[in-house]
């Protein structure tokens, strides 16, 4: 996937030298040529073609403004009341993550979201405990959240 790279920047430079022109633009336009040509090419690389990485990492990220705007809509409303009716609570909840890579993704992706803080990690168990703001929140859009990112981190990652 490396390679696969430094070929597309190595192409994007080259269409640089050759229309004489050092802009963004230039480069941009060189950089998507230069990622045709590999796709068009992928079957000759010993890896898959790294873009469907980058489509990857793109939705985790996409997927992780969504959520952190839901869950900031959530806990305005939550601050907005005269009174506050959330329960706090403190969750057990295991991951499906192996790597320490992927489960410290996963748990700043969880504390970064309003609303939710993981604690505790026990990465050999494959637990975390979690705080909640809202325990009927938790049992309701936290667990779907978590399972959003770790289908989405096993994507980016495996």
């Amino acid at each position: 996937m490396t390679g696969q790279i430094l070929i597309n920047l190595l192409i994007a430079i080259t269409w640089m030298l050759l229309n004489e022109s050092w802009d963004i633009v230039s480069f941009a336009v060189g950089y998507f040529i230069g990622y045709l040509i590999i796709f068009s090419m992928r079957r000759f690389f010993p890896v898959p073609f790294y873009g469907r990485k980058t489509i990857a990492i793109i939705k985790l990220f996409l997927l992780f403004v969504i959520e952190l705007f839901k869950s900031s809509i959530i806990v305005l409303k939550e601050i907005m009341r005269p009174k506050l009716q959330i329960k706090p609570g403190i969750y057990r909840s295991e991951t499906i993550l192996e790597t320490d890579f992927e489960i410290s993704l996963l748990v700043t992706l969880l504390t970064l979201t309003p609303g939710s803080v993981v604690m505790e990690i026990d990465p050999k168990a494959k637990v975390m405990f979690i705080h909640a703001m809202d325990a009927d929140d938790f049992h309701n859009n936290i667990r779907k959240t978590k399972r959003r990112f770790e289908n989405a981190i096993i994507e980016v990652m495996r």
